[in-house]
């Protein structure tokens, strides 16, 4: 897992206009794996970023990395919160959910459709993919839309532009700790 592989698959996560974001990455050695995350976290912790290992098989490695407040604060909405206990998950606080995502996805290759509350994405989109199993959306970018097409495409072209500007800033030498916003 390198600098820039945070960079490219995260950089609204490091800028702070979103929860979260998922990335698989190629791995040989698990401990090398655990010591790159390590390292990464006593970087970006103390700007609110945390990064965990939700799933692994013998070469891939599927990596969250999240705000914690942002997800704190998803995750205190009622909506949200009854969504996710009706579907099993026990709330204790936010690591506790996270655990429980992790466990779904290690006994399954499918992803949880609950998932998408981990990335900040909307209740009624996540609700609305469930119910139409990922069919009939009103259009798709970081997630399938359901409800408010202009809203997302907003937000769709905002998560663009930052992630090129963070490339672009990587590329021209600043460092991850540089770029990730302390919110």
């Amino acid at each position: 897992m390198s600098e820039k592989m945070l960079v490219k698959y995260c950089a609204p996560t490091l800028a702070g206009i979103k929860t979260g974001n998922l990335f698989n990455c190629s791995y040989s050695c698990e401990e090398q794996l655990q010591n790159q995350i390590n390292e990464f976290n006593k970087i970006l912790n103390p700007k609110g970023v945390f990064i965990t290992l939700l799933r692994k098989n013998a070469e891939k490695a599927l990596i969250y990395v999240y705000r914690r407040n942002r997800l704190e604060n998803d995750m205190s909405n009622v909506e949200v919160k009854e969504f996710l206990e009706g579907n099993g998950y026990i709330f204790d606080d936010t690591c506790s959910f996270i655990s429980e995502l992790s466990s779904r996805l290690c006994r399954s290759e499918a992803f949880p459709h609950e998932i998408g509350l981990f990335l900040g994405y909307p209740l009624h989109d996540v609700k609305a993919f469930i119910e139409n199993s990922g069919k009939n959306c009103k259009c798709i970018g970081c997630w399938k839309v359901y409800s408010d097409e202009g809203e997302a495409n907003k937000i769709f072209a905002k998560y663009k532009k930052c992630t090129d500007i963070y490339c672009k800033k990587h590329s021209q030498g600043l460092s991850i700790q540089r770029l990730t916003i302390a919110v």
